[in-house]
């Protein structure tokens, strides 16, 4: 059952979206309503080349791949809850990337640990925490990286880390994609297709974020369909200078006889050199996988470049 832990790292609620017209897109490629607010509609938004750019973005993956490769400092804040929500551990540190011809290493600058986080050994004693330092720190030095997107998202290791950190990819950059291997799940992240694409309402409006004008593409499970759905939310904001994707939450769930969870996930991005990089990312999971003890777990990385 190892291999169903990767989910419980995805990367709760956002603020309602007010002034959606009663109008409908019905020309979208998944043969879907999309409640459009009044704004794009006036604007002569075209649905099928947004919905086309949705499902084909690589900005997002490239922003993640793209931070490997120049130096920054992070923030990092690990707690673990007990089930009446109690602070069984925590971990917080300040770490610095270092770039050095052409290869990175972590360097720690300091570090607080309470409770049981880790093991005797030094070993992690929460998976998600363990997954954390997977992706975030590069304990020995790691060479020869690049940013290039074309075909990495297939990239498949052989280590129980590696399938992780793939079928995560496929959930965090490429919602909506079918992801493999998961038992009981079945087509059920497949958002966009027919068969699950009824079950939710898409709506698109306008707004600012940070300063920038975006549009703002939401998913939520329409009534009825609360409990046999895997996302419960959502929502991306665009920029519309470029179709970047600035910020994104996340909030899923599933219950099964053999695995649950209960995950919400912020991420948000910067521009730098006339590039996208993750700034901060806020996740809270509270996941069981039978055989497994439950984690409750939260974490939060904030990234200086």
């Amino acid at each position: 059952m190892k291999q169903l832990t990767f989910i419980f790292l995805v990367f709760i609620s956002f603020k309602s979206l007010h002034g959606y017209s009663q109008n409908y897109d019905t020309g979208s490629i998944f043969n879907i309503p999309v409640h459009l607010d009044s704004v794009t509609i006036s604007s002569g938004f075209n649905m099928m080349g947004f919905i086309r750019r949705v499902q084909a973005d690589t900005t997002f993956y490239k922003a993640f791949k793209s931070m490997r490769l120049v130096p920054y400092t992070a923030v990092n804040d690990i707690t673990a809850y007990n089930k009446e929500g109690e602070m069984n551990a925590s971990y917080h540190s300040h770490t610095k990337q270092i770039i050095d011809k052409g290869c990175r290493v972590t360097a720690l600058q300091d570090q607080k640990t309470t409770g049981d986080l880790f093991k005797r050994n030094g070993e992690h004693n929460y998976y998600t925490a363990q997954l954390y330092d997977y992706l975030f720190f590069a304990r020995d030095t790691i060479c020869n990286e690049n940013d290039i997107v074309a075909g990495a998202m297939e990239e498949r290791g052989s280590g129980q880390m590696e399938k992780s950190e793939y079928q995560l990819k496929q959930l965090i950059f490429n919602p909506g994609s079918k992801v493999s291997g998961i038992p009981f799940m079945g087509d059920r992240a497949s958002i966009f297709d027919p068969g699950e694409a009824e079950k939710y309402d898409f709506k698109i409006s306008q707004e600012l974020y940070d300063g920038a004008a975006c549009y703002v593409f939401k998913i939520t499970p329409k009534a009825g369909y609360e409990h046999s759905v895997i996302y419960n939310e959502l929502t991306t904001w665009f920029r519309k200078s470029d179709y970047s994707i600035v910020a994104r939450n996340y909030s899923l769930s599933y219950h099964t006889i053999v695995y649950d969870f209960d995950v919400r996930m912020k991420v948000r991005t910067t521009e730098k050199g006339g590039k996208l990089y993750p700034t901060y990312i806020d996740y809270d999971g509270n996941w069981h996988v039978f055989t497994k003890k439950r984690e409750r777990v939260k974490f939060r990385i904030e990234i200086v470049y």
